[in-house]
């Protein structure tokens, strides 16, 4: 079993940028597809970005894609996105995902571990 942690979360003014981390315990991420996923107060979770478990394929949401980029250093056993050009409606708890040889699937059911979450906070 693989734990995850968000970390990287904060309050941050419109335009500006932050970069969340997902480090994984117990065990290492490199075999692992890993996605963020968010979700705001009252809204279902949202796809964020994913990555493939060796790299080769990424996806991003319409919404932040040219503004966010996913990337995993599996030596630190970490996964990435750097979240540029924040808006007001990023504002969401930031949580990442793993799945066990994925592909980088869009679909939440599709990861098998959870973090707890990283609170995204953008003002105006």
């Amino acid at each position: 079993q693989v734990q995850l942690v968000e970390s990287g979360g904060g309050l941050v003014q419109a335009g500006g940028s932050l970069r969340l981390s997902c480090a994984a315990s117990k065990r290492t991420l490199s075999n692992y597809a890993v996605a963020w996923f968010r979700q705001a107060p009252g809204k279902e979770r949202q796809f964020v970005s994913a990555i493939s478990w060796n790299g080769g394929n990424i996806v991003y949401a319409d919404s932040v894609k040219g503004r966010f980029t996913i990337s995993r250093d599996n030596a630190r056993d970490t996964v990435f996105v750097q979240m540029n050009s924040l808006k007001l409606e990023d504002t969401a708890v930031y949580y990442c995902a793993a799945d066990l040889w994925g592909l980088g699937s869009r679909g939440s059911s599709q990861y098998e571990y959870w973090g707890q979450g990283t609170q995204v906070t953008v003002s105006s």
